[in-house]
């Protein structure tokens, strides 16, 4: 039998329960910093102490691919950075959080190898308020997938948690294996940026069974960490290549300017998964 009373009514009761719910999840485990696990008012936030030393990236950036600028006069044509201008990628946007660095790398590692799956309802808010205007114009969200047998080691895909949750946020519909790797690859860590895009090229593509999801629909695809773009571009022209209207992309973090790779996309040592 369902919930009696109008849908206003329905949705009101809906808000108690979940509000109830909360109230009596935070009895038992009392709201912490997803990053020290001090105490603080509302789960999934940061504490006072935390909250400085990560780095959010916000304007001034290159409208392309987010790499964040040291001041606006170092923006290029269309307020594109060097690299967007001299190989424009196939995504349209890309968004991210925070700088990839010692305050976030931590999280990230343990997220991504530690079992922490619980954080990644407080890594996708961070996330959300990032790219709020890409999830506005998305219509369905991708993880970038990860090898059978890194799968099958780890059991789950962060990228695939973290699309889960930015879609219930956002209200956007998640295809789960939407994109699929073709082909296992080696370690990208000691690869120049074009060797990377091509020990990648054809190792990533869209399943026929969600081929028909993609046509004329625009894609948000969801990654932890964006370092060369490398594995960004492969999903993008795959989900191009299938008939997508256009790509963007979302990530929790991305490596600093000019820094060496760190990468989340399998392109470093200590977080080499996606290549």
């Amino acid at each position: 039998m369902g919930m009696p009373g109008s849908a206003e009514t329905r949705a009101g009761i809906a808000r108690l329960v979940t509000a109830a719910l909360r109230g009596a999840a935070d009895l038992l485990l009392p709201p912490s910093c997803f990053a020290c696990g001090a105490p603080v008012e509302t789960q999934g936030l940061l504490c006072a102490s935390c909250f400085p030393r990560f780095r959010f990236i916000g304007a001034p950036l290159c409208h392309c691919c987010g790499l964040p600028f040291a001041h606006a006069g170092e923006a290029g044509e269309g307020g594109l950075c060097q690299a967007c201008l001299d190989r424009p990628p196939a995504y349209d946007h890309a968004r991210a959080a925070w700088l990839y660095d010692e305050a976030s790398k931590p999280l990230i590692l343990a997220f991504k190898y530690g079992d922490r799956t619980d954080l990644a309802p407080a890594l996708a808010r961070a996330m959300a308020s990032a790219g709020a205007s890409l999830l506005a114009e998305a219509e369905l969200l991708a993880p970038v997938p990860i090898a059978r047998a890194r799968l099958v080691s780890r059991r789950y895909n962060q990228a695939g948690l973290l699309a889960a949750e930015l879609g219930r946020i956002a209200d956007r519909k998640v295809v789960q294996g939407l994109l699929v790797r073709l082909r296992n690859t080696a370690p990208l860590a000691e690869l120049s940026t074009r060797e990377r895009q091509r020990h990648l090229s054809g190792a990533i593509g869209v399943s026929p069974r969600h081929a028909a999801a993609v046509a004329g629909r625009r894609v948000l695809l969801v990654d932890d960490v964006l370092t060369s773009g490398a594995t960004a571009n492969t999903c993008a022209a795959a989900l191009l290549e299938a008939g997508a209207a256009g790509v963007d992309v979302l990530t929790v973090a991305r490596t600093p300017p000019r820094a060496a790779p760190l990468d989340g996309e399998g392109e470093a040592s200590d977080v080499q998964d996606h290549g």
